[in-house]
């Protein structure tokens, strides 16, 4: 994952900023004596980028990976929408709890930008509906051009979103951050209508850590920096969970991407370690990893 890459990470400053002011309010309305649901994964199963994490002699990567990890930020659907075949066959080789979070199409997002999408969408939803109970959340990644001028475009494309699926958008441009009023018109639209606003943590761009929580699930999109300051983020990003988690978070789904991807598991497994322990958890942990 190249976007928000940078050649200097030791000049960047990681510290997490503040919370919206309207995140803990949003956090103790939705508060449930429930179970905190957690869900940690990477962004690919592919050997390629993968490397080093699959044992010799693995036959099908899917059913590995989904031996190691609970869920998959599944960007393969951003390139070729998928059939109900193929998310059967997805489906099939993963156990009872795996969850699955497809990213949108880019038909949807990137080429047609939100306008005439809906029997694209309404196509890419019946097909991920196979994944039943191992579907997790559907996101939407908009491009980075694509701005609050576009405001209707996306207030149309919630609207119109298949109720039954539950939906996580992550917005790029920055005038979406910089411009309290426009930001303000978004997060309400968000939280009246309980889609999930994303957080990106990475080098490059830290006005897209918002903090503004919209549903009582965090979708947390973390890119590493291969630099070892990747640990110390995490360790942040866990007293973030548990402040959180107190004000009334419910679910949490927190995935791991790096520039080189092969460290991606290694940091899950750090990460997943140090979530058991703070929640009393018992979250599978990548056996074949050396975890700090």
């Amino acid at each position: 994952m190249k976007f928000g890459q940078v050649e200097n990470p030791e000049e960047i400053d990681f510290k997490l900023p503040p919370d919206h002011k309207d995140t803990g309010k949003m956090l103790s309305e939705n508060k449930k004596d429930k179970p905190f649901k957690v869900y940690v994964g990477c962004a690919k199963w592919n050997k390629t980028d993968l490397k080093n994490f699959y044992p010799k002699g693995t036959k099908d990567e899917l059913t590995y990976y989904s031996s190691q990890f609970n869920s998959i930020e599944l960007n393969a659907t951003f390139y070729n929408a998928p059939s109900k075949e193929q998310v059967l066959t997805w489906k099939e080789k993963t156990p009872s709890d795996f969850r699955f979070f497809p990213k949108l199409t880019n038909s949807i997002s990137h080429f047609k930008r939100l306008i005439d999408v809906q029997p694209v969408v309404e196509e890419f939803c019946d097909a991920v509906s196979e994944f039943d109970k191992k579907l997790g959340m559907v996101f939407l990644q908009m491009h980075d051009n694509f701005g609050p001028k576009n405001f209707d475009r996306v207030e149309t494309f919630i609207n119109d979103f298949p109720k039954a699926i539950p939906l996580a958008i992550e917005l790029r441009n920055k005038a979406w951050f910089e411009d309290v009023k426009e930001a303000e018109r978004l997060y309400k639209l968000m939280e009246a209508k309980k889609k999930t606003n994303i957080i990106v943590d990475t080098a490059g761009r830290r006005d897209m850590l918002h903090m503004r929580l919209t549903t009582p699930k965090a979708f947390i999109r973390y890119v590493g920096a291969n630099h070892e300051s990747d640990y110390a983020r995490l360790d942040d990003w866990l007293k973030r969970i548990k402040k959180w988690r107190e004000e009334g978070l419910q679910e949490l789904y927190f995935f791991v991407h790096q520039n080189v991807e092969k460290e991606s598991p290694l940091l899950s497994a750090y990460f997943i370690k140090k979530l058991n322990k703070a929640f009393d958890l018992d979250i599978q942990i990548p056996k074949t990893l050396d975890s700090k």
